[in-house]
């Protein structure tokens, strides 16, 4: 037994591993978008289906394009190596050097190289050979008009990051924001990450977000409490098994790459169900202290490298309650798991019928195999049955989306996109509405929800380092809303989309220039056609977008 906890011990806390893990938000497209262009190329293998990446990931590939590059005479273009200069100048602290080493628009604060301003990365930094620090500010702001009248939000906060020791990242990032007029509700079908504010009136807005988290590393995985935003599933416009739509939430995090073909990735989260608990709530001070249903989440994804650039995944989660006030399952803290089938155990399920918690389960292709093309499929299912594969007035609860991006095919810089995405009726619906695949009320599926579909199409040009010129047509469709609890069980046989009641033809045209690390001026143009039944308009659309609009948005943002 005490060589076996001597073993571990080594192996989970040697300090000669040299790794820490800080996330990098998924806002910062761009740096997302380079390290899939690469990986279109060949250049490097990259699981592009689990977001966010770690800043130590993203140097690391970086790294591993400046080598490939230098010994095996990749070809990058131009605008391609100016890039790769930008990035390993933006992610030098991950450096393994004990002082700092940022080459431009630097001012020295000490004689001892560790403590420095600097211009690019914008920042406050301190780096020695046990703790490396980073203080950065947060900045934005952005105006859009139309015939509507116009819409300003404005924002402001601070981030910091850093890391202890060989194996020890932490980070955290708060922002206080105002708004003039709130254009994202839990209804609405916008990809605009949720907001946590309960006040929902057309009056100014002010709300507060707040991300971070403590993560512990060795060298093939780290493990770690966090409340960030989550991304699962391929896909450019949007996902359809885990957004990152919803307001951050807190999770255990844990993730595994033992080897080359094979990594594994989980975690449990504690949502918010907005679904208040009577028995527990209370009055103090003449005031209503409300008290909502604890609610849970825990998901997996197991990826398989059969061959290189081909990605295999799967896995399944589990959204749950405990009404006892017991806290989370210990069940649901083992992270291998099939989950339904111990579901089916603890809940009762075949006894009691729809006693059971809200089960799902993953499924995600992507290839990379022909230079320069990304192939993928990426499927959510919430019920599956084989008896509605053989009937042809039946359905398993799907929402897939397949779709392919084509960089650098003849006409360099230039990256094609294409997509379509079909999601069932009921998919993302429960009987309990505690254990609904939301938090704070917001769908952590896709932005369309139940019974819809989308095509998209972009055409992206990169003329030079940081400046992306884009063009993209989309086509969105919900059709009749179904509630699984109605008396009659038609949940697997109600027509999709036999109704179209809302529909949004959207035209984007947008430019966005990063003139320093993580530091951005952006204008799009945006003209939409909502269409359909009128109840459902009001539903889905805030009424700034309704009909025919056209809408200018300019702004600039520093940091995430």
């Amino acid at each position: 037994m005490r060589k076996i906890a001597i073993f571990i011990f080594l192996i989970f806390f040697s300090g000669n591993i040299f790794t820490q893990t800080v996330y990098e938000h998924i806002s910062n497209s761009n740096i997302y978008s380079f390290l899939d262009e690469m990986a279109n190329q060949k250049v490097i293998e990259l699981n592009s289906i689990i977001k966010p990446y770690s800043r130590n990931m993203i140097y690391e590939k970086l790294l591993e394009i400046e080598n490939l590059q230098s010994k095996d005479n990749t070809e990058l273009n131009r605008r391609q190596q100016n890039e790769l200069e930008f990035y390993l100048q933006a992610y030098t602290l991950e450096r393994s050097k004990e002082k700092l080493k940022i080459d431009k628009h630097i001012f020295d604060l000490n004689k001892t190289g560790t403590l420095a301003v600097a211009a690019n990365p914008l920042g406050l930094f301190y780096k020695d050979s046990v703790f490396t620090l980073a203080l950065q500010p947060i900045i934005g702001a952005l105006y859009s008009n139309n015939s509507n009248g116009g819409v300003s939000h404005t924002w402001g906060g601070a981030s910091l990051f850093g890391y202890i020791g060989s194996n020890i990242g932490f980070y955290t990032n708060v922002r206080d924001n105002n708004v003039s007029q709130l254009l994202i509700k839990p209804e609405y079908f916008t990809q605009t990450q949720g907001v946590p504010v309960k006040n929902f009136g057309d009056e100014g807005v002010d709300y507060t977000e707040a991300r971070g988290g403590l993560m512990y590393s060795w060298k093939w995985g780290n493990i770690g409490v966090v409340k960030d935003h989550v991304q699962w599933g391929a896909g450019y416009n949007g996902t359809n098994i885990q957004s990152g739509h919803t307001p951050s939430f807190t999770q255990i995090k844990l993730q595994l790459k033992p080897v080359r073909w094979f990594e594994f990735n989980y975690y449990h989260g504690w949502l918010t169900s907005e679904v208040v608990d009577s028995a527990h709530s209370y009055w103090t001070n003449n005031t209503y202290r409300i008290v909502y249903y604890q609610k849970y989440l825990a998901a997996n994804m197991f990826t398989f490298y059969p061959v290189k650039n081909l990605n295999i995944s799967f896995g399944n989660s589990i959204v749950y309650t405990n009404e006892s006030g017991g806290g989370p399952q210990l069940a649901y803290l083992i992270p291998f798991l099939f989950y339904k089938a111990v579901d089916i155990t603890l809940s009762g399920y075949e006894k009691y019928g729809y006693a059971s918690n809200n089960n799902q389960f993953f499924l995600n292709i992507s290839s990379r195999n022909i230079k320069n093309l990304h192939l993928y499929f990426s499927l959510f299912a919430d019920d599956i049955s084989t008896r509605y594969f053989f009937n042809k007035d039946l359905y398993n609860s799907f929402s897939y989306k397949l779709g392919f991006r084509l960089s650098n095919f003849y006409i360099q810089n230039l990256i094609v996109t294409g997509e379509y995405t079909f999601t069932n009726p009921y998919v993302y619906q429960h009987h309990a509405e505690t254990q609904n695949y939301t938090s704070n009320s917001y769908n952590m599926g896709h932005y369309l929800r139940d019974n819809s579909q989308e095509f998209y199409l972009s055409l992206k040009y990169i003329p030079i380092r940081g400046l992306s010129i884009e063009l993209a047509y989309s086509l969105a469709q919900h059709g009749d809303d179904y509630d699984i609890n109605d008396p009659i069980d038609t949940a697997h046989s109600d027509p999709a989309l036999e109704n179209i009641i809302w529909q949004n033809q959207n035209i984007l045209f947008n430019t966005r220039y990063e003139i320093v690390s993580n530091t951005y001026v952006f204008a799009n143009f945006n003209y939409q056609n909502i269409t359909g039944e009128q109840l459902a308009i009001e539903k889905y659309t805030p009424e700034y977008y309704w009909g025919k609009t056209s809408t200018i948005t300019v702004g600039m943002n520093v940091g995430f």
